[in-house]
């Protein structure tokens, strides 16, 4: 009998939560996704020491005579597209890098930075045909992407919590989101002190059929990736969303565990209903009406910010 990870390739893309290169070689995902708090446990693995001593080394001559936060700031960038190029030397698909989160609120900034780290890549011979620039999803970070999705950098629209946000990002036409599930379940049983829900009623797994939901009612081409899972149940809930990115310790658990996995999403494809552009106003309203929406969304951000201000101080320790 198959195990559930592969009953699971078969009706959903899998794709890997994680920098950690032996992990994405023994699951074999069709895609991988990085972001600040994964590539700082990247920064610590023994597969990758020789590279960012490497890449260190020529950082210090690029940036030779620049201020202390450019020499920084350039370092993280080179080893965001380090890590990635190696990731995608082992998945046949995508590979998606963060900008800063520093930048989530500023759309001519993350428009600049994106364009960087495309360019670092090609430099590195990877086309922007296997790369996903990953972006917070709002308002400035969709508007962000709109751009960067009209010169064909394909865009990962992460810490996505609310319909406004999904809405936003199918109307801008970008290429993926990564709607959060555990993340959502987390709000909710701590402010109602539920301990445990069934994958029918847990929050998280309801918001992300939602926008599943939503994205083939209105006939929109925007891939939904289900992210932020705390066990297989809610992963198995969604079998059938576009993609998965999951982390490797419950991808363990799936490849080690028997059994078919029932398809639970459904996309018809058939949908062609029209609706009006949303305005900024009407996104801040309907995204600040949602609680839970407000308080992950910045949560996400701030811990972000933190994990690259710690990477940022690994390196510079090793510069």
């Amino acid at each position: 009998m198959a195990t559930q990870l592969e009953s699971l390739k078969a009706i959903s893309k899998v794709v890997a939560d994680t920098g950690d290169l032996e992990a994405i070689k023994k699951y074999q995902p069709q895609d991988s996704t990085t972001n600040p708090s994964l590539l700082l446990k990247a920064f610590e693995l023994d597969g990758y020491q020789e590279l960012i001593d490497k890449t260190l080394k020529e950082v210090k001559q690029e940036t030779e005579g620049q201020s202390r936060e450019a020499r920084l700031e350039h370092a993280v960038d080179r080893l965001s597209v380090v890590v990635g190029t190696e990731i995608t030397k082992l998945v046949p698909g995508l590979v998606s890098t963060e900008v800063a989160s520093k930048l989530s609120f500023d759309r001519e900034g993350s428009i600049e930075k994106a364009r960087k780290l495309v360019e670092l890549y090609e430099k590195a011979g990877v086309g922007r045909d296997r790369i996903l620039i990953k972006l917070a999803s709002t308002w400035e970070g969709i508007r962000a992407a709109e751009q960067l999705q009209s010169e064909g950098i394909n865009c990962n629209l992460t810490l996505l919590f609310s319909d406004a946000q999904a809405r936003a990002c199918f109307e801008a036409g970008v290429f993926l989101i990564s709607p959060f599930v555990g993340r959502v379940t987390d709000w909710y049983k701590q402010r109602d002190g539920v301990e445990h829900y069934a994958p029918e009623d847990d929050p998280g797994v309801k918001f992300v059929r939602g926008v599943c939901d939503y994205a083939s009612n209105y006939g929109y081409d925007t891939v939904v990736m289900g992210a932020s899972f705390r066990n297989t149940d809610q992963i198995l809930a969604l079998a059938g969303c576009n993609r998965l990115t999951i982390s490797p310790d419950l991808l363990e658990k799936l490849a080690n565990t028997e059994g078919e996995v029932e398809r639970k999403v459904t996309d018809t494809g058939a949908g062609d209903k029209k609706v009006e552009k949303m305005t900024e106003a009407e996104f801040r309203w309907e995204h600040n009406q949602d609680a839970m929406a407000n308080d992950k969304l910045a949560e996400g951000i701030r811990k972000f910010a933190e994990d690259q201000q710690k990477l940022e101080g690994m390196i510079e320790k090793r510069l």
